[in-house]
């Protein structure tokens, strides 16, 4: 029985909560999961884990060697790191969780330059909307935007992006401009299904409350983007949304002396363990491009 291995596997397991999930994120058989666990509990004559219709649970002494495990793991990548000559860079697999229209304008364009800096290092973007739960799924780092749901992840603010309420040039010119949020009520609006729909604009001490009633939701932001460059309708989004049609003029924001709540953009790391290394240097890559 190769030790490290072992002591990664366990981790894993704990940290999924399934053999199977972690078999899964390992992609390896079950089996080889479940002999290795078995081989390491006989090996330190002790249980580590306890089989529940629920799934597995740290006994006591289990969940010892789980915490002072994955502070060794941490090291020793640390460690590896350390050693390994600056032009080398990083290795392994970063697993990286995003929302798709995020990342395909503001991430995924500028990777060369970060896989360049890391020859050894593979990258794996899970692209989504909808929030994963980041510890069965295996990933090191997600670009979640927005307030944060789960307590327990240890999460780092990488940037704040205005809101605006956004269409086309073309669709305002033949609709006209709303100059008050109370207008929004007579046009076409086009509502992403993952928001809250109700929106509240700030002018010095005035507050309206606008609920948006449109007759096409979209349940991704991808198709959101896609219906206003189609003029179909007005929305309220991030500018990072649609920060090159913004620049150049195709998509204009409007109600301009209202303002929205700001939203922001975090860089979300699994509950229950330290950051890696990849994912650090993953996160301040992203905030360094943001910040350009």
């Amino acid at each position: 029985m190769d030790r490290f291995q072992a002591m990664q596997m366990y981790v894993q397991v704990v940290d999924a909560g399934s053999f199977s999930a972690a078999a899964r994120i390992l992609n390896i058989g079950q089996p080889a999961v479940s002999k290795t666990i078995a081989q390491l509990e006989k090996h330190l004559d002790v249980r580590l884990l306890l089989r529940t219709t629920h799934g597995l649970t740290p006994t006591e002494a289990g969940q010892r060697f789980y915490e002072r495990v994955r502070i060794a793991l941490q090291q020793a990548e640390e460690a590896e790191i350390a050693a390994r000559s600056a032009d080398k860079g990083l290795s392994g697999i970063l697993r990286v969780a995003a929302a798709p229209t995020f990342a395909r304008l503001h991430v995924i364009p500028f990777l060369p330059h970060f896989m360049e800096q890391h020859p050894q290092l593979k990258v794996d973007i899970r692209l989504d909307d909808r929030p994963i739960d980041l510890i069965a799924e295996g990933i090191d780092i997600c670009l979640r935007m927005g307030n944060l749901q789960d307590s327990g992840a240890v999460a780092r603010k990488l940037a704040t992006s205005r809101r605006s309420v956004l269409a086309t040039a073309d669709y305002l010119s033949r609709f006209g401009y709303p100059k008050h949020p109370r207008d929004l009520s007579q046009h076409e609006a086009l509502v992403f299904s993952q928001v809250n729909d109700t929106w509240q604009f700030r002018r010095g001490n005035e507050v309206e409350n606008v609920v948006l009633n449109g007759r096409l939701h979209l349940s991704a932001a991808e198709g959101v983007r896609a219906a206003v460059l189609a003029s179909m309708g007005i929305t309220i989004a991030s500018d990072w949304m649609f920060s090159q049609e913004i620049a150049t003029g195709m998509v204009e924001r409007v109600i301009n002396e209202w303002t929205l709540p700001d939203i922001d953009l975090w860089a979300v790391f699994p509950g229950g363990r330290m950051a890696t290394a990849k994912a650090r240097q993953f996160s301040t890559f992203v905030e360094t491009l943001l910040q350009a």
